[in-house]
């Protein structure tokens, strides 16, 4: 009769306990260059699927290129529109 294992960490494990390895399981995957991010609870109920997400993102995005641009005090100069610079720009405006 086998003994049932244990739910308290060993000291010392064998490479045999751990099973098989399998060479390269995720790099295809990798290679792809998916980016996790973690949404704090209050965000995650206001967005239940990956798509609702990245619909929303990217229509902010779009927002944020319409509305960046020269205005009467400026330089000349039109502000750089990346994702990151959206969001300083509106946590500056926050």
């Amino acid at each position: 009769m086998k003994k049932a294992k244990s739910e308290e960490l060993r000291s010392l494990y064998n490479r045999e306990d751990l099973g098989p390895g399998v060479r390269g399981k995720y790099f295809e995957s990798y290679q792809k260059g998916t980016n996790l991010v973690l949404l704090s609870p209050d965000v995650a109920k206001a967005f239940p699927t990956e798509e609702s997400v990245n619909e929303t993102l990217r229509s902010l995005i779009n927002l944020a290129h319409k509305t960046i641009g020269l205005t009467k005090r400026s330089t000349g100069h039109v502000k750089s529109c990346t994702p990151v610079s959206v969001a300083l720009d509106l946590r500056e405006r926050a």
